[in-house]
């Protein structure tokens, strides 16, 4: 694709936790759209009084707003927030407005940030090769990609975050211990509840997306390429495989490209 000339676009990412918004003018050629500008902030209505002064020079009223959401009452405030500082081009992204072909009987009950990584991620790869995406967020989502670019599916596990908070929720005893962003990985060995939890709880999610990773390889005809992206992915990429992959703005990137399409 040519590099083409956007009007400003805000692409909005509306995830169960987070709310993530990159600002693009530009899609380039190889190899992805990357946003000028990152914001993100929490679904909290208070939250989006920051994307005024994060946007300026530009502002709300001249920007293309497109929202990829898989959370529907962040993104309805997000929305109502938007028309009430004047915007007027607001694209609710859904699964027919991208350029992906879905191999699933209802591409509409697909998580719309499963298929914007995908359509990211055939920019990245070779023609004939099949892709792997690792999304590590409130959710774990292991998906593959084929070789003719189609999106066919995959597997959905709790997050590393998700699950501490449920393992803190459901028992007695146990704390709540923060799993955010972790910079390295804990030690296997716990000598004390709450290192034990983050033991439990990390090795166990690299563990669950490697054999899922194995199992989605082993029934292809070449080895395929292997993009992260998510919170926890950065210190989870270089304990997959030799050719994983950390995408920051995958999903950014790949609402920019619906946008240009």
């Amino acid at each position: 694709m040519s590099s083409s000339r956007l009007g400003p676009v805000v692409a909005v990412d509306v995830g169960n936790s987070r709310v993530k918004l990159g600002l693009f003018t530009t899609v380039d050629g190889q190899p992805l759209p990357l946003p000028a500008h990152t914001l993100d902030i929490g679904p909290d209505a208070g939250e989006l009084d920051r994307i005024g002064p994060w946007l300026s020079p530009c502002d709300v009223t001249s920007s293309d707003w497109w929202i990829g959401s898989v959370q529907r009452e962040v993104a309805g405030r997000l929305v109502g927030w938007l028309r009430g500082h004047g915007a007027k081009r607001i694209t609710m992204i859904a699964s027919g407005d991208l350029p992906l072909t879905v191999s699933l009987p209802r591409p509409d009950r697909v998580g719309i940030d499963r298929l914007l990584a995908a359509v990211a991620a055939n920019r990245l790869r070779a023609a004939v090769e099949p892709v792997i995406v690792v999304d590590l967020g409130t959710a774990i989502t292991v998906d593959l990609v084929s070789a003719e670019g189609a999106f066919l599916g995959g597997a959905i596990l709790p997050g590393i975050a998700t699950s501490a908070r449920a393992m803190h929720e459901f028992t007695d005893l146990l704390p709540l211990v923060e799993m955010w962003k972790l910079g390295e990985p804990p030690p296997p060995l716990g000598t004390a509840t709450a290192e034990a939890m983050k033991a439990g709880l990390y090795w166990g999610a690299v563990g669950g997306v490697r054999e899922l990773v194995a199992r989605l390889s082993a029934g292809l005809d070449s080895r395929p390429r292997l993009f992260l992206t998510g919170g926890a992915a950065p210190s989870v990429a270089r304990l997959l495989a030799d050719n994983a992959e950390y995408v920051p703005h995958l999903t950014l990137s790949g609402i920019a490209l619906a946008a240009a399409q």
